[in-house]
């Protein structure tokens, strides 16, 4: 087994929590924040679920944990979270810079 997919979520994640913390955006400290993944991970469910379940999305055993919530991969949540973070963090660094430049 190669794991490359969940050393590859498991990377992004970490690269997401060192770019908050680089970009001193603070969102891991924020509480609005993780009502959203309360929000975001619902919808993943759904939209997920479906095209796991389907299956219109599959996965090549061999490369990930084998372990799934339902029928979705605990990578896709992993990788999920980390590729919508890091949006949302440079969407905000991005929005304050602005702010500070306008003012």
């Amino acid at each position: 087994m190669s794991y490359e997919y969940t050393i590859l979520a498991a990377a992004s994640v970490i690269i997401a929590a060192g770019a908050d913390l680089f970009l001193g955006t603070k969102l891991f400290r924020s509480k609005k924040f993780w009502v959203f993944w309360v929000v975001m991970f619902v919808l993943i469910f759904i939209v997920n679920g479906y095209l796991t379940w389907r299956p219109i999305v599959t996965y090549g055993e061999k490369y990930y944990l084998g372990i799934r919530i339902f029928t979705i991969p605990v990578e896709d949540f992993i990788y999920g979270f980390s590729l919508i973070t890091m949006n949302i963090l440079i969407w905000e660094y991005f929005t304050k810079k602005f702010k500070r430049n306008a003012e």
